[in-house]
């Protein structure tokens, strides 16, 4: 197997996140609650890295215990092991790569990096530090790629050679299993977003529960008394069991942080949300967590904003268990400005959505939408901007928060190469691409996420549209045909390719309107009039080229063994691409000399965008949401896959090789501490944007 294609990044591109101004202005009690959400999110490390991979906590481990025990001074440690300066280098990007991602899996990618380095070299200094030695006898098998088993180099069903923590000492537990289980506990009432499934040695399966406590709480648990029932067929005679108290200690210190946040809430609703984080956390219960959701979204406008738990269901190959997250952060209040206007414009902007009022919610419901500047962040990876809750539900029917991270957006490498650009473009994308990104995030997360309806049969016999007047599909021109019954949820009914899927519906609407002269506006571009060659012109042009530019890059998370996405964002982006390839009259074209495509760069006609671009990719924006809208999972399905297959030589070897070469490590962040010096103090800790100043942060984060 060749493994140059998973070695660690070199070096590791290390930034810091920007937090001190914002954070010095908090009072002392918006600080100490901070401070204990903060701590509580991340508590939650441990749990983001045994749901990574069986090795990753103790890799972590071993970093801990080396980091502690030289304090920093790397370059002795290696000399009393006999370590080279090249070598030490290769494991410090391994090391800083690992807590860059939370795991030995890029957590935008989904697949195993290992070190440049000797297997010798990391057992050599593990040997100078006898509890690293420990560790590091735990994991050493596993760092390093299996010859054997290269599945195992990307996540997926187990059953099919992949790695899933999610489904843990299960390596032949098959997916027709883990969704029949999921069907049985759907059926009891069970979400399943804080759980992992375990198959016995007797072929029956544990659910584990995320919770402090190690059995059923007092009550029963969401589904009621009993926890253990019997599968039909295909899994006849086989049993399902809830197992509390999986990252039991955790769970425990997580829950009793959030109780000491609530202690310093800023109003009634915000100590609320804490208490039933607290009950969510201690006795596994979603449907409390639900109830913290419902009062996060009621919380308007905080100094302080925060959200923890299990989240995003991306990397769960099922899509639907959800990786642990935490964050907490401060609001910008002059670009929230921004964000609020475009909040005011929604209702006017959404009917030029390429579908009726029959397939968008009867009203908007205006969320607080915010630009944050991050304080913490515990997960694999920190995204731009995030739209949540992400349940239905909710979302119908009392509302949604966007937030638009801005220490995360404006985090810059030096001199980082921009491959795959014109060079008379270079100049233009350089100087509008921040300003084009931040817009595509905000309508990506608002009018992205937070519109569409879905037509559901709610209860038996109960519609939430006229079933005897059947709303016309604007595709098919006809009544439509299909629709949610009772209990089922896009998730559910999409699957895997659920969380893709609406990425690329979400991306859709920002290219489309991002073409409104009158919200460009709203972001201080332009005077809403048309002008494709103003300051609007540019930052709009900036943008088709980074999204086309994003299809391209897409290419490093695909694989062409496996055939498989390892990152939903960057599949839908790739048919975003697509659709702009295919817009004809020669709006977005390949132009390269090269045979081997080594100077390939994308030419996009600046002024097509609007008769070219736009119609695209509104008809296929078009087909997702109108599938989606009517749970058309079979249409839909066919559609995506259609849209993101990667065929032929010049895409594979081409194109992709070309990708390859030329990609940039992504960034990893550098976070502060927050420290309770004294009664009702609290102090943050900064620490150099560095490979030393990353394990630096994470060895006192772990004290």
């Amino acid at each position: 197997m060749d493994v140059s294609q998973y070695l660690a990044d070199s070096p590791p591109t290390v930034v810091p996140l920007v937090i001190k101004p914002h954070f010095e202005a908090l009072t002392d009690e918006q600080k100490l609650y901070a401070h204990h959400i903060s701590k509580a999110a991340f508590f939650g490390t441990r749990i983001i890295l045994r749901q990574v991979s069986p090795e990753s906590e103790s890799i972590y481990d071993l970093i801990i215990a080396l980091q502690k025990h030289c304090n920093g001074d790397w370059v002795s440690l290696a000399k009393d092991a006999g370590v080279g300066h090249g070598e030490l280098q290769h494991v410090l990007e391994y090391f800083t790569q690992f807590l860059g991602n939370l795991g030995n899996y890029k957590g935008f990618g989904d697949v195993k990096f290992i070190p440049r380095c000797s297997p010798r070299t990391i057992a050599a200094l593990a040997a100078k530090v006898p509890v690293a030695e420990k560790f590091h006898e735990q994991c050493k098998s596993a760092i390093y790629a299996d010859g054997e088993k290269p599945s195992l180099m990307h996540f997926g069903f187990p059953g099919q050679g992949h790695m899933s923590n999610y489904y843990p000492d299960s390596p032949d537990i098959t997916r027709e299993e883990i969704e029949k289980v999921g069907e049985l506990l759907g059926s009891k009432g069970i979400l399943p977003e804080n759980t992992r499934i375990r198959k016995t040695k007797s072929g029956d399966y544990d659910v584990l529960v995320a919770s402090a406590l190690s059995k059923s709480p007092p009550g029963g648990s969401d589904a009621g008394e009993i926890t253990t029932w019997e599968l039909s067929t295909p899994l006849e005679g086989k049993e399902v069991s809830l197992v509390f108290g999986d990252h039991q200690e955790e769970m425990a210190k997580i829950a009793l942080h959030i109780k000491k946040a609530g202690l310093h809430a800023a109003n009634d609703t915000q100590k609320k949300m804490m208490d039933e984080y607290a009950k969510s956390f201690g006795t596994g219960s979603l449907k409390a967590f639900k109830e913290s959701q419902k009062l996060w979204v009621k919380d308007k406008g905080p100094e302080v904003e925060s959200n923890i738990g299990f989240i995003e269901t991306y990397r769960d190959p099922t899509g639907i268990r959800g990786e642990w997250e935490g964050m907490v952060a401060m609001v910008n209040k002059e670009r929230t400005r921004a964000f609020q206007k475009l909040v005011e414009t929604a209702p006017a902007a959404i009917p030029k959505l390429p579908w009726s009022k029959d397939f968008e919610k009867g009203e908007f419901s205006a969320p607080d939408f915010t630009s944050l500047e991050v304080l913490s962040f515990a997960s694999s990876g920190i995204p731009a901007g995030i739209n949540i809750p992400n349940y239905d539900d909710i979302r119908q029917h009392i509302g949604f928060k966007n937030v638009s991270l801005g220490n995360v957006l404006g985090a810059k490498a030096p001199n980082e190469p921009i491959p795959f650009i014109r060079p008379e473009d270079l100049d233009l994308y350089q100087e509008n691409r921040d300003a084009a990104f931040e817009v595509q995030v905000g309508i990506h997360e608002l009018l992205g996420h937070g519109t569409g309806k879905l037509l559901q049969e709610t209860s038996p016999g109960v519609f939430n549209f006229d079933p005897k007047n059947l709303p016309i599909s604007p595709v098919t021109k006809k009544p439509i045909s299909t629709y949610y019954k009772p209990s089922e949820t896009y998730s559910t009914v999409f699957g895997p390719t659920a969380s893709s899927y609406e990425e690329c519906r979400a991306e859709c609407v920002a290219m489309g309107l991002s073409c409104d002269f009158s919200l460009l506006k709203i972001f201080g571009f332009g005077d809403g009039s048309e002008d494709i060659d103003g300051k609007a012109g540019d930052v709009l042009y900036a943008s088709y080229l980074s999204m086309a530019r994003a299809g391209v890059v897409a290419l490093e998370f695909w694989d062409p063994k496996s055939k498989k996405w390892g990152q939903i964002h960057m599949q839908a982006r790739y048919s975003i691409l697509k659709t702009f390839l295919d817009a004809g009259d020669s709006f977005c074209t390949f132009e390269h000399e090269n045979e081997d495509l080594s100077d390939l760069t994308i030419h996009l006609d600046r002024n097509k965008i609007l008769t070219h671009g736009r119609p695209a990719v509104e008809a296929y924006l078009q087909k997702l949401h109108i599938f989606k809208s009517t749970a058309d999972v079979e249409k839909g399905r066919k559609l995506y896959e259609n849209m993101t297959s990667v065929e032929g030589d010049f895409w594979i070897q081409k194109v992709r090789g070309q990708v390859l070469k030329k990609k940039s490590p992504r960034k990893v962040f550098v976070m502060v501490n927050t420290v309770e010096v004294a009664e009702g103090k609290v102090e943050l800790k900064e620490y150099e944007s560095s490979m030393e100043g990353m394990m630096r942060s994470w060895a006192e984060r772990e004290a």
